[in-house]
């Protein structure tokens, strides 16, 4: 069975990234908690995080810096959240880190309900896109 995860970082299926190294690759989540949630994905196949190598463990923790200051440049959040589920919570079966803008008065418990009550059409998931793109290429000139 092909693993979905894998898939994705290593873009075999379509996905929105807005950044990417050796090691990871990031991209917005298609169903976003709120706009500019991103992704973070290894490449190789990793199922929880104590099986992350120090190489794609350090790139993970340094593309969760840089994509924080770009969400903050672009959407002025109240606050960012990074959280990875392990286990038998891992929908993708594969290691996946979420960073997320988040907003005062959001109960983060509405991130774990099954209602979707954001979903963003392809055309705006692309306007993000950019201008993630955008931030990101300024933060690291």
């Amino acid at each position: 069975m092909e693993c979905l995860g894998c898939n994705l970082a290593n873009q075999n299926l379509p996905v929105h990234v807005v950044f990417e190294d050796e090691y990871v690759c990031c991209f917005l989540d298609y169903e976003p908690y709120n706009e500019g949630h991103i992704l973070i994905l290894p490449k190789i196949h990793v199922h929880d995080v104590e099986e992350l190598d120090e190489n794609t463990a350090n790139s993970i923790m340094k593309a969760s810096i840089l994509l924080s200051k770009a969400i903050k440049r672009l959407f002025n959040p109240d606050g960012i959240t990074i959280c990875q589920n392990g286990g038998i919570f891992n929908e993708l079966t594969h290691y996946h880190l979420h960073v997320v803008p988040r907003y005062k008065d959001q109960s983060f418990a509405d991130f774990y309900s099954d209602d979707e009550t954001f979903i963003e059409d392809e055309s705006k998931l692309k306007e993000t896109t950019r201008k993630l793109i955008k931030a990101i290429s300024e933060l690291v000139k």
